[in-house]
């Protein structure tokens, strides 16, 4: 009998969304900074590098069905959940009022946590949770 190999987790460098508007999508997460390759906005399956060496993907429901015909939209959000790092307690906030202001959806407005952070959450087009954070007060 050949020895199996252990399997091992390898998706850790990739964060994947299942989105049902990828121009929606895209537009949303070049509003974080995220690279977004020009023209993707028609393609089914999309991909950036962040910094650090994670990649983030993006493929619509119809890609998703394609191979798993079984799959439905989650009823109620709850996705996935990402959290952004912010420079300040003032960039939380800005970044919070520019998205809210292109028409997202505020979850939770800016506010000062009892953890430390400057704290709130944002909703991209498909309901997941982004989280906008920074330390409340500058290290010392």
């Amino acid at each position: 009998m050949t020895p199996r190999t252990t399997p091992r987790l390898d998706m850790i460098g990739m964060i994947g969304l299942v989105v049902s508007d990828m121009a929606a999508s895209l537009a949303f997460y070049r509003r974080l900074g995220i690279d977004v390759p020009a023209g993707a906005e028609s393609e089914p399956h999309v991909e950036a590098s962040l910094p650090g060496g994670l990649r983030i993907g993006w493929d619509t429901e119809e890609v998703v069905r394609s191979f798993d015909p079984s799959w439905a939209r989650p009823a109620d959000g709850g996705r996935v959940g990402l959290a952004f790092l912010c420079g300040s307690p003032a960039e939380v906030d800005a970044v919070y009022t520019e998205l809210t202001g292109a028409g997202h959806t505020g979850h939770l407005a800016p506010w000062d946590a009892f953890w430390g952070q400057r704290y709130a959450v944002v909703l991209d087009p498909d309901g997941c949770e982004v989280s906008l954070f920074a330390a409340a007060r500058p290290a010392a």
